[in-house]
């Protein structure tokens, strides 16, 4: 597994954020036995820069907390069915990865929703990995049926990693 992580956040974040990442990206896939060896890009910003990327790719003017950017699409949610006729332009070549997807995280609206939430700013960036790894593994939360999946997974994640509220 690779991650390329880039951290371009003008708050600096006071705990090994590159381990933590690692480990819940892991885990989602290990939770849902995702059959292949992936690449995932994240990206730790700032809320002008997310909300420029908000605008741009979701045609919302506003910071947001984390985007999700899926390079591909499944039949249903944890359906990988179809990823055994992909072409090679979804895997990289030097390293035969499948190219899952990328992440982008504000790390200021990160470290609000921790203060507002009462937790530590370590598990509110674990839980946004967390829940766009889901996302990039084609979960939604448009329905409360889809809602309820999706939280449940990332309950479970963190809480194997014993990463608590």
């Amino acid at each position: 597994m690779t991650i390329n992580l880039e951290n371009e956040a003008t708050k600096q974040l006071n705990f090994d954020y590159t381990d933590i990442i690692r480990k819940v990206v892991e885990e989602c896939l290990d939770e849902e036995d995702f059959p292949y060896e992936t690449e995932v890009s994240v990206l730790l910003t700032d809320d002008n820069e997310i909300q420029e990327l908000n605008k741009n790719f979701r045609g919302k003017d506003a910071p947001t907390d984390v985007l999700s950017f899926p390079a591909l699409e499944y039949p249903k949610a944890g359906d990988f069915s179809c990823l055994e006729d992909l072409g090679d332009e979804y895997f990289n070549p030097e390293t035969g990865e499948l190219i899952l997807g990328d992440i982008v995280i504000s790390v200021d609206r990160a470290m609000s929703q921790a203060e507002e939430y009462g937790h530590s700013i370590l598990r509110e960036i674990a839980f946004l990995t967390a829940h766009s790894m889901f996302h990039l593994m084609g979960y939604d939360h448009m329905t409360d049926e889809e809602r309820i999946v999706m939280e449940d997974k990332q309950n479970k994640v963190l809480d194997k990693l014993k990463i608590y509220r």
